[in-house]
């Protein structure tokens, strides 16, 4: 009896790691891709100006 109680208690506690790291990553994963996100926006934001820019000063190649 004390060795299946033993083991019930190991059992859960791995169960019980498992979820926290689960939503731990989900969490973490989100961040990530909110980070992602925003990196992209701003450099989509830096090409959008210096194309602005070259439009403005009628350079030839406007892609930045």
């Amino acid at each position: 009896m004390n060795n299946l109680l033993s083991q019930l208690k190991i059992l859960t506690f791995i169960f019980a790691s498992a979820f926290l790291v689960a939503c731990t990553e989900g969490k973490m994963e989100q961040a990530g891709e909110a980070a992602d996100e925003a990196v992209t926006d701003a450099k989509n934001k830096v090409e959008d100006v210096c194309e602005e820019v070259k439009e403005e000063l009628k350079t030839k190649d406007q892609d930045c």
